[in-house]
């Protein structure tokens, strides 16, 4: 983990953005096609953290950018090129655009100011979405990568912060995968190597403290 001070340089609220990845009511909702992950993103504290996190970056400043994935009601433009994405068609539950599945989930609080990015194809909240050019239109430099799962998106949206240039900031206790074992291990054995690994409590103390004027 980085030292409070590196944490607290690298979390400058002007230049960081928190990204929130699939806390859709469809996936960490009472009512999810993933009651597992649902489940455990709520038992081991992480989308409460997330929430806390959200209400925090609204009082002090940061971004937040809610990423969505959604899939039109005909299907069309969704990718089916992994077993993932066909498994998702069987569901009982579908991340149906404009349904209350891809709405955010409580207690995650959306301002007006927030981002919600949606997208119907691939794996990645970043590739091949807006959020790249949202996050350099506002001068990002530290991207807080929040949200499910430890298993999927997480790696992926940490990936491609890294390799788009921007510092990746995971508070450890704001993400969740399954089973649960799992998400310290990935975080430990992969996220640890290319990100800031921290806690919803660091990241808390380092946008609320007082800064220096110049």
């Amino acid at each position: 983990m980085p030292s409070y001070e590196q944490l607290g340089d690298l979390l400058e609220p002007a230049s960081t953005v928190l990204l929130t990845v699939e806390c859709q009511q469809g996936v960490v909702g009472p009512d999810s096609a993933l009651p597992e992950l649902a489940r455990e993103a709520r038992s081991s504290g992480a989308l409460r953290h997330v929430a806390r996190l959200v209400a925090a970056a609204h009082e002090t400043g940061v971004q937040v950018i809610h990423a969505i994935a959604e899939r039109r009601p005909d299907g069309r433009g969704a990718s089916r090129n992994a077993r993932l994405f066909r498994a998702a068609e069987r569901l009982p539950v579908q991340q149906l655009s404009g349904s209350t599945a891809v709405r955010i989930a409580p207690p995650i609080e959306v301002a007006e100011e927030d981002f919600v990015v949606r997208r119907l194809h691939g794996l990645s909240p970043i590739h091949g979405t807006d959020v790249d050019a949202l996050l350099r239109n506002l001068g990002c430099r530290t991207l807080i990568v929040t949200g499910v799962s430890a298993n999927v998106a997480i790696p992926n949206a940490v990936f491609d912060a890294v390799n788009l240039g921007y510092t990746a900031v995971v508070p450890a206790d704001a993400i969740a995968g399954v089973p649960a074992d799992y998400t310290p291990a990935v975080i430990r054995n992969t996220l640890a190597l290319i990100a800031a690994v921290t806690t919803t409590d660091e990241v808390l103390g380092c946008l609320k403290r007082p800064r220096r004027r110049a």
